[in-house]
């Protein structure tokens, strides 16, 4: 059986699969479409991050695809109904990345609520601010409002917990009767309620037409003034002009965003010189050490499949 790899994966999955299958392994196929499109005709199995369209044109051009693997959760760039029609198993590596995008964030809120760590270049050059860095604040005793409480979301509110942070959750898919709220001790809200009281709003939900610019400017101005607001869920979630005009009024005290409606971002961003503002390209649930559990469930999963027949 066949395997195709069309993005980066950790070496050693690579390797354990290439024990009992024939492996292609291009991490810049992503990037050769027609390529791509030849390489799964000979496909059981395709494995892929973010970056690969697994659209009708691929589903179509591998007749003979099992399974689609791909290394991280977000399933947006993957047609997951027509893999359902066609009996083809998405394996998303469900909870392998988590705490790499817990710590993330919770790094985030730390950096932005003190608010001393971007005059590095001001201090190599002499100069002395210690007065203006003097007014940063302790994220004890605050609140995480999380929007989306499954397996990241979880994995926040404890690593928050842990710094004496009170978190209240949103999730539309939980009751307010569920366990979870009393198992993890995070308190349920609606949307507006926790916008209303949060000093830090992470958003841990998927792109769809009911999430897409749910951050829109209104939703912006309901948080409370000097929150900050982190996103590595998907882009298309926070409407960027409308983030940017928050950030230089003053409303909002910083943000982290690690992904965006287009990718990479455009030249010419609204996003660009706003001040309080983190930006990073899409790697909140990449370290080393998460790269290999999201490679390595991944490369099981998909081995279990096609040894299944």
């Amino acid at each position: 059986m066949h395997i195709v790899i069309s993005e980066f994966m950790d070496t050693g999955a690579v390797d354990l699969l290439r024990r009992d299958f024939r492996v292609r392994y291009e991490p810049d196929l992503v990037d050769r479409r027609a390529d791509l499109l030849k390489a799964v005709a000979q496909a059981d199995a395709l494995i892929v991050r973010n970056r690969t369209r697994v659209d009708a044109d691929v589903l179509a051009a591998g007749a003979a695809l099992k399974a689609v693997g791909r290394l991280g959760v977000g399933l947006d760039n993957i047609d997951v109904r027509a893999c359902e029609q066609r009996g083809i198993h998405v394996l998303p590596a469900t909870g392998a990345n988590a705490r790499a995008v817990a710590e993330y964030v919770v790094t985030s809120v730390l950096v932005l609520i003190r608010g001393v760590y971007h005059n590095s270049g001001q201090v190599a050059q002499g100069a002395w601010p210690r007065t203006a860095m003097s007014n940063g604040h302790e994220v004890h005793g605050r609140t995480l409002g999380i929007v989306g409480f499954g397996g990241i979301g979880r994995m926040t509110a404890r690593l928050a917990q842990g710094l004496d942070m009170r978190v209240v959750a949103h999730d539309p898919m939980l009751g307010d009767g569920d366990p979870i709220w009393r198992e993890t001790g995070v308190a349920p809200a609606d949307l507006a309620g926790l916008l209303a009281q949060a000093d830090a709003v992470t958003l841990h939900i998927p792109l769809t037409d009911g999430t897409r610019n749910l951050f829109d400017a209104k939703r912006i101005a309901a948080m409370k003034d000097g929150a900050v607001l982190v996103n590595t869920a998907r882009g298309g979630i926070v409407d960027e002009a409308a983030l940017a005009q928050a950030l230089r009024e003053g409303k909002l005290g910083g943000a982290a965003m690690d992904v965006f409606g287009e990718e990479p971002l455009p030249g010419g961003s609204p996003l660009a010189g706003a001040p309080n503002l983190i930006l990073t390209p899409h790697v909140a649930g990449l370290s080393v050490e998460a790269n290999t559990r999201v490679s390595d469930m991944v490369a099981q999963r998909v081995a279990h499949v096609l040894k299944q027949g």
